[in-house]
């Protein structure tokens, strides 16, 4: 097992919960491709960087994408933490998640939103030659 990769006890626990594997062309091995999808959430690197051994990237993604729209992932937690809970794995005075540890970007702290373009002057409007040659054309033939 490497590191950010699912042991043979965690997958013997998430294996059943995944959805059934639908007639025609055969999908990828779901335990390697959650491994790939663990190994590129916990360090964070593009999906282009996924070691060759997980197998192409697009692929993943696309399996992560689609399990992501069709809920699959909200389910698995919420299997799993009922799980942990109806053994007495979780204790809820203890785990919780406290959103004033997340800090935001420097950038993010009381600026406008969006991006400012220039605007140009009326009058340098009316000086610049006109944007199509055509405009004066119709203008004449009338």
């Amino acid at each position: 097992m490497r590191r950010h990769e699912l042991s043979d006890a965690d997958w013997a626990r998430l294996a059943p919960l995944l959805p059934p594997r639908q007639a025609g062309k055969p999908r990828k091995d779901d335990r390697l491709v959650i491994n790939a999808i663990l190994w590129k959430l916990a360090t964070g690197a593009p999906w282009r960087d996924l070691p060759e051994r997980y197998g192409p990237w697009p692929s993943v993604y696309t399996r992560f994408r689609r399990w992501t729209r069709a809920g699959v992932w909200d389910r698995l937690f919420a299997a799993v933490q009922r799980q942990a809970d109806a053994v007495g794995e979780i204790d809820w005075e203890l785990h919780f998640v406290d959103g004033t540890v997340i800090r935001a970007h420097q950038h993010a702290a009381g600026a406008k939103g969006g991006t400012r373009r220039p605007r140009r002057l009326v009058a340098a409007r009316a000086a610049s030659p006109p944007r199509s040659i055509s405009a004066p054309r119709a203008a004449a033939s009338r």
